[in-house]
C-alpha cells in the first residue's frame, strides 16, 4: 500500500462543459440500463420463461450487467459535478475487485448462452437431458466461481504494490493497468499475468463463441427458411452483444502494461453502452421476449383499472 490513502481520479475531461453534457448523458444512459434490464427480468419472471435456459442465463445477464454498471457510474456521475474526484485506497481496491468479478462473470454468461444455442440446434433430441434446470444452475455456480477466482487473483497482486506518492490515477475507476502505472515497485510480471488472466482469457472464450456459432451457421444452413430466420435472429442478437463486450476488452487487455488516452473511451463501451444496448438488442430481435413484455403489460391495464372505483 506504501504511504497513498487516497487516489484522485482525473477523469473523462478537463473540460468542465464537456463534464456537465457527459453527466447529463450518462444520467440517461444509467437510467435507461436499469428500465431496460429490470423490464427483461421481470418479464422473464413473469411469463415463466425462466424455465428455458436461454431466458434463464439472460435473466442472470441482465442482473450482472445491473450490478456492474452500478459498481462505476454512480460514481462516475457525481466525479463530473465535482471539483475534486476522490476515491479511498480501500474503495479504490473494492471496485477493482467488484468489476472484474462481474465482468469475468459475464463473460462466462455470454459463453454459456452459446453453448445453450449450440445444443439447442445442433443436439435438439439431447437439449431436455443436457440442459436441465440443475445442470444451468451448476454452470452459473461454475460462472461465478470462475469470476471469483479472475478478480481475486488479480486484486490480490495489486494490493500487494507499493503506492508510494504518486496517486493521480489517469481514468474515471479504478483499473489493473492506471493502477500499474503508479506503483513504485518493478510490474512488469504482474503486467504479464494480466495479460494472460484477463486478456487472454476474454481471447480464448471470443474464439470459442466464434466456433460455436460457426458450427450453429453450418447446422441451420440445411434448415428451412422459416427455421433457420428464427435461430438467425436469436443467435445474431448473442453476437452483437459478444462483440460490443469483446472488442474494446482486447483493445485494453491484450496488450503490455501500458496506458492510452482512448482507454477511457474504450472502457465506456464495457462500463455503460454495452449494458445499456443489451436489454434492447435482445427484446427487439426476439419474439418471445417481445411476447413476455406484451403478456405483462397487457394484463397489468385490466388489473389496475379493477383497482379504480
Amino acid at each position: 500500500m506504501g504511504n497513498v490513502t487516497v487516489f484522485i481520479l482525473l477523469g473523462l475531461s478537463d473540460n468542465q462543459n464537456i463534464e456537465v453534457l457527459c453527466f447529463v448523458l450518462f444520467l440517461f444512459c444509467y437510467i435507461a440500463i436499469w428500465m431496460g434490464n429490470v423490464l427483461i427480468m421481470v418479464s422473464i419472471t413473469y411469463t415463466q420463461l425462466m424455465d428455458q435456459p436461454m431466458y434463464f442465463f439472460l435473466h442472470y445477464l441482465s442482473l450482472c450487467d445491473l450490478c456492474y454498471t452500478s459498481t462505476v457510474t454512480p460514481k462516475l456521475l457525481t466525479d463530473l459535478l465535482a471539483e475534486r474526484k476522490i476515491i479511498s485506497y480501500n474503495n479504490c481496491m473494492t471496485q477493482l475487485f467488484v468489476l472484474h468479478f462481474l465482468g469475468a462473470i459475464e463473460i462466462f454468461i455470454l459463453t454459456a448462452m452459446a453453448y445453450d444455442r449450440y445444443v439447442a440446434i445442433c443436439r435438439p433430441l439431447h437439449y431436455t437431458v443436457i440442459m436441465s434446470r440443475r445442470r444451468c444452475n451448476e454452470i452459473l455456480a461454475a460462472c461465478c466461481t470462475g469470476g471469483f477466482v479472475h478478480s481475486a487473483s488479480q486484486s490480490l497482486l495489486i494490493a500487494c504494490l507499493s503506492f508510494c506518492h504518486h496517486n493521480e490515477i489517469d481514468h474515471y475507476f479504478c483499473d489493473v493497468y492506471p493502477l500499474l502505472k503508479l506503483a513504485c515497485t518493478d510490474t512488469h510480471r504482474i503486467g504479464l499475468f494480466v495479460i494472460v488472466d484477463s486478456g487472454l482469457i476474454a481471447l480464448v472464450t471470443f474464439v470459442v463463441l466464434m466456433v460455436s456459432y460457426f458450427l450453429i451457421a453450418y447446422t441451420i444452413s440445411v434448415y428451412p427458411a422459416e427455421k433457420r430466420s428464427k435461430a438467425l435472429s436469436t443467435c445474431s442478437s448473442h453476437i452483437t452483444i459478444v462483440v460490443l463486450f469483446f472488442v474494446p476488452v482486447f483493445f485494453i487487455y491484450i496488450r503490455p502494461n501500458i496506458t492510452f488516452p482512448e482507454d477511457k473511451v474504450f472502457a465506456l463501451f464495457y462500463t455503460i453502452i454495452a449494458p445499456m444496448f443489451n436489454p434492447l438488442i435482445y427484446t427487439l430481435r426476439n419474439l418471445e421476449m417481445k411476447r413476455a413484455i406484451k403478456k405483462m403489460w397487457y394484463h397489468q391495464i385490466p388489473s389496475n383499472k379493477k383497482q379504480i372505483p
